[in-house]
């Protein structure tokens, strides 16, 4: 058992000396810019993605805004399991992101995707919506990227073979994100 733990530990550690540690400042000035002028934040992913994009809307709505009196506006698309399954079942399981993006966003307003492979087709199209109507789009990625290392305006990669480890390291960002926030001043 220490021996796992020890390796698991490892594999972390290498991961966060990856390059893409390096693309973090350019994803917390995109969230102090949609911040100060009042965009949106959607969030979305698959699986524990899921549920790290609801937990990092959590901590972008209240955790980052403690001390400036409000948090970001941010929604986690993975949130709402009757629009969920509503859209799954009437439009597909692909469609589920994209078409709550198409309703609800704004040109300027900044798209997370969290995913171990980049290659689920929800986010996918998730991303191209995003694109497509003048957002700002991110995905913070693990393996190979996949298609979303190629379609994000701005994708933070990390080349690490492991979805535990890559699903611990979105919520790294995430956190790093949010406690810088949490520091700033910011005037809305």
């Amino acid at each position: 058992m220490h021996h796992h733990i020890k390796k698991y530990s490892e594999k972390l550690s290498r991961a966060l000396n990856l390059d893409a540690m390096n693309q973090i400042p350019i994803l917390i000035e995109a969230l102090r810019e949609a911040w100060q002028a009042q965009h949106s934040i959607c969030l979305c992913g698959n699986g524990g993605s899921a549920g790290n994009a609801i937990h990092l809307a959590n901590d972008l709505l209240y955790g980052a805004g403690i001390k400036n009196g409000g948090g970001l506006r941010v929604e986690a698309l993975s949130a709402n399991t009757a629009i969920l399954t509503c859209l799954a079942n009437d439009l597909g399981y692909n469609e589920i992101y994209a078409e709550q993006i198409k309703i609800k966003a704004n040109p300027g307003d900044v798209l997370i995707v969290l995913s171990g492979s980049g290659n689920s087709p929800n986010v996918v199209k998730a991303l191209e919506m995003g694109n497509a109507l003048g957002m700002k789009t991110f995905a913070i990625l693990g393996f190979t990227g996949g298609k979303c290392k190629e379609i994000a305006q701005y994708p933070i990669h990390f080349e690490i073979h492991d979805m535990q480890v890559s699903e611990d390291l979105q919520l790294i960002v995430g956190h790093i994100c949010m406690q810088w926030l949490c520091n700033q001043k910011i005037t809305q």
